[in-house]
């Protein structure tokens, strides 16, 4: 396995080793043990999964608060997307930062995602899944969310999302949320 740090303080991609031959390949998506050895200690307790049938599918900027925040290892295991994670720590010499990765069915790579990040992403084809391991389970009142296209963050999206939920679409820029109180980790 790969680790590549990015400007990003804990956000990390990893990149698994992938072995082939003529029936396919194989690869080891999570081992504790690895991730032990290089130093990252995480728990994760859930496996979440989702799909998006359209490209321009948008989901996010998600996070959850304390007591409940997570960190999430991110892959696509179908098609083709761009994942986001927004530094979203008061105080953090990165806040409001944020680092966009390629995620596809094809490249492999994970992209790590610790607690205090919002996390975002837009398909790039039809037909897209996406999964990933939380270090803490879902609980709705922690639940949190940051509007895609907020002036303060201004993420390079390559196009403009064509499907938003009503969550998404109406969600609080990050300055309303900060004026409530709402970034707890």
């Amino acid at each position: 396995m790969q680790i590549t740090k990015t400007f990003l303080d804990g956000v990390l991609i990893i990149e698994p080793k992938v072995f082939g031959d003529s029936r396919g390949w194989f690869m080891e998506t999570w081992s504790a043990k690895k991730f032990e050895d290089a130093g990252l200690n995480f728990n994760f307790v859930q496996d979440n999964q989702s799909f998006s049938a359209q490209r321009g599918t948008l989901r996010g900027l998600h996070y959850q608060t304390a007591p409940f925040a997570q960190a999430k290892l991110v892959r696509c295991t179908r098609g083709k997307l761009l994942d986001v994670a927004v530094d979203i720590r008061e105080g953090s010499k990165t806040f409001a930062k944020w680092i966009s990765v390629e995620l596809t069915a094809e490249n492999k790579k994970q992209l790590l995602i610790p607690r205090g990040f919002a996390h975002g992403f837009l398909t790039l084809t039809d037909d897209v899944e996406i999964q990933y391991k939380a270090d803490n389970f879902y609980a709705p009142n922690c639940d949190g969310n940051i509007r895609w296209n907020d002036e303060k963050i201004k993420i390079d999206w390559p196009f403009e999302p064509k499907i938003l939920s009503n969550k998404d679409l109406n969600a609080p820029t990050l300055q309303e949320r900060l004026e409530n109180g709402d970034l707890r980790f």
